[in-house]
């Protein structure tokens, strides 16, 4: 090859070109082709892999996480059981169906034992909550700071636990009674356990619907 040619190759003219510049400048289009296919194929590659890689990354933690939980599965299996339990005993210690009527005559009269006057209790239609029922109780009461504490408290202390909550309590002074009194209106909510006839009822009734 003569490297003058090449030296003094006129790329405005390449038709005249000496033969071996011709070969020189084939042989480096070639190599230039063949650099820029292997780049762009290996950046392509590149990215594919640092997606692999990623993958796997994640992969590796979705399988030490389950694998966590299989090992740990017969415990978690152990505390399920010891929860629902719990939860059993937890439920027996409210009402029963039986016990309502005569848990709300004792509320009703606890209110009025603290010297509180009932304008307004009525008991609302239950509203069965899975495995337990809401029983709601519009009431507008009449009484001082003091009675209303008393309420409270004498509430918690019947026989059957009692979870009692407020929704909507309006709680203000009332125009034309002594100094003191308040007007309490809204809605109690208190709540029963359902029984294994109940459940059983239910789970029939939502599989048939389903």
């Amino acid at each position: 090859m003569n490297f003058n040619d090449i030296r003094d190759l006129d790329f405005t003219d390449l038709g005249n070109a000496s033969s071996s510049a011709k070969v020189f400048i084939l042989a480096m289009l070639v190599i230039v082709t063949l650099v820029l296919g292997y780049l762009l194929m290996i950046k392509d590659q590149r990215v594919e892999l640092e997606s692999l890689a990623k993958q796997e990354s994640e992969l590796k933690l979705q399988f030490e996480r389950k694998q966590g939980l299989a090992a740990n599965l017969e415990e978690y299996q152990l505390q399920l059981v010891e929860m629902k339990e719990l939860l059993d005993v937890m439920l027996r210690q409210l009402p029963g169906k039986t016990e309502m009527p005569d848990l709300l005559i004792d509320i009703s009269q606890t209110a009025l034992a603290t010297g509180i006057r009932n304008e307004l209790f009525e008991p609302g239609a239950e509203i069965n909550k899975g495995f337990y029922a809401e029983k709601p109780i519009s009431i507008r009461m009449l009484g001082s700071y003091h009675q209303f504490g008393q309420f409270v408290s004498g509430v918690a202390s019947l026989p059957r636990v009692v979870i009692m909550t407020m929704s909507d309590i309006e709680l203000k002074p009332v125009a034309g009674q002594s100094a003191g009194d308040l007007s309490m209106q809204g809605t109690l909510k208190t709540f029963r356990y359902l029984d294994e006839d109940e459940l059983l009822a239910q789970g029939q009734t939502e599989a048939a619907n389903g």
